[in-house]
């Protein structure tokens, strides 16, 4: 299987140098392991490049691996100067004093990598000792951008972007290997959690399926599984700190509008949630009423991989204006619609909810190669365009800031020179809150 690049990489190596010990988290089976080992050749200490013998890897769903950590004192004492890798770690948080005391005896960074399919507040829940120690990064299936034009758009909505589905020699490999892993994960990945049988949480992930991106209803869901709504927030909690759903909270704001207050619930993956909906192809997919809140599905799982630690949100109020997505960047406020097709048309919900948000600026992605200026303030986007549309207005925000950080600079300098107190007092006021 070829290796793809991923975004990430620059990240987790800029880590490595920095921090002693480095976390990935991300579903299981996205490419956490094969990312780590393409990348140990490319680790450096004090400008040499590390070789094998310098990186170890113990995955702790092998028994001798796990073996190995009978003593884990012992054995992990003995690595030291090299770079050890632990894969599926939520597995023996015992461990996470003991890489504490080890990397603080050791004091240099790129002691320890370590890989979790559990969500980064499960894992802080067990590595609380790791604080100021550890950083955090998000691996997720391919981006759209990762895949450099090898696939298509129709393949990525059917196949989704776990390695082993889209990489899969045909649609039917690919199928069957989504059916696997729903069924692996709900009958032995779970296990770790109490208080839920695979049976009901497999109906409900499915009932998610045919829902997905709608507003959760909590009573409606257990009503239909014949457990109690809180039975069924937990189960959802269970998916989303495993990163098989995502949940999107509403966008609130003082604008007094009467607002939908309950979270939208995504499947993570687009092609996990044809397999649930028992979708073969593309054909089937695009037929399928869940169509467009695939796409959305999308678009949602692209802007969390390139900016993991965003604020996305949606917005609806009782009277009809809606938007998919609002998402916050940088101190700014972008608003994105998802449309389906190649020739989107806005209802007046999403004219009212952009009127309410009054965001920095607004997107609407299609499925299509590229799009065009729809309106001021609002352009008509593919979804290679929305990261890169995101990307410059970022930079031109910091840009800009920088910029007027310098003048403001010159300008305490002359005050400096002047003595003027009022005026040097008021400058560097505006300078830290340009800084933050």
């Amino acid at each position: 299987m070829d290796y793809y690049s991923r975004d990430s990489e620059s990240g987790l190596l800029d880590s490595l140098k920095h921090f002693p010990v480095t976390a990935v988290t991300g579903p299981r089976q996205c490419g956490k392991s094969t990312l780590v080992k393409q990348l140990s050749f490319k680790t450096t200490e004090k400008g040499q490049d590390k070789t094998a013998a310098d990186f170890i890897y113990l995955d702790l769903e092998r028994p001798s691996d796990l073996s190995k950590l009978d003593n884990a004192e012992w054995f992990l004492s003995a690595q030291k100067g090299k770079l050890i890798c632990i894969d599926e770690i939520q597995r023996k948080p015992e461990l996470f004093p003991l890489i504490r005391s080890l990397v603080d005896e050791w004091n240099r960074p790129g002691c320890f990598l370590i890989l979790g399919s559990a969500s980064r507040d499960l894992l802080k829940q067990s590595s609380e000792s790791l604080a100021g120690r550890v950083s955090y990064k998000r691996l997720t299936p391919f981006l759209w951008n990762e895949l450099a034009g090898r696939h298509s758009m129709e393949q990525y909505f059917f196949t989704g972007g776990f390695p082993r589905s889209i990489l899969a020699p045909n649609a039917e490999v690919s199928y069957q290997w989504r059916e696997d892993f729903i069924s692996t994960f709900l009958e032995r990945d779970l296990l770790q959690w109490a208080g839920f049988t695979p049976a009901a949480m497999g109906r409900l992930w499915r009932m998610l399926a045919h829902v997905n991106g709608q507003t959760v209803n909590y009573s409606t869901l257990a009503s239909s599984l014949g457990i109690s709504p809180v039975s069924v927030k937990d189960y959802i909690d269970i998916l989303a700190s495993t990163y098989m759903v995502e949940i999107i909270p509403p966008w609130f704001s003082n604008l007094g509008k009467r607002l939908v207050k309950a979270p939208k619930v995504y499947i993570a993956d687009s092609g996990i949630t044809a397999a649930l909906l028992g979708l073969r192809s593309f054909d089937e997919l695009s037929g399928h009423p869940a169509f467009g809140a695939v796409w959305e599905q999308i678009v949602l799982a692209n802007i969390r991989g390139w900016y993991p630690g965003a604020e996305i949100c949606h917005y609806r109020t009782s009277n009809g204006a809606e938007a998919d997505f609002v998402i916050s960047l940088d101190g700014k406020v972008y608003a994105i619609e998802c449309k389906a097709s190649f020739s989107p048309v806005l209802s007046k919900g999403n004219y009212l909810a952009f009127d309410d948000i009054a965001p920095a600026h607004t997107f609407v992605v299609i499925p299509a190669p590229e799009g065009w200026p729809l309106k001021p303030g609002v352009d008509v986007v593919s979804l290679g365009e929305l990261r890169e549309k995101l990307f410059n207005l970022s930079h031109e925000r910091l840009a800009g800031k920088l910029e007027l950080y310098a003048l403001l600079g010159e300008g305490l300098d002359q005050a400096e020179k002047k003595n003027i107190k009022p005026m040097k007092g008021a400058i560097r006021s505006i300078r830290e809150k340009i800084s933050q």
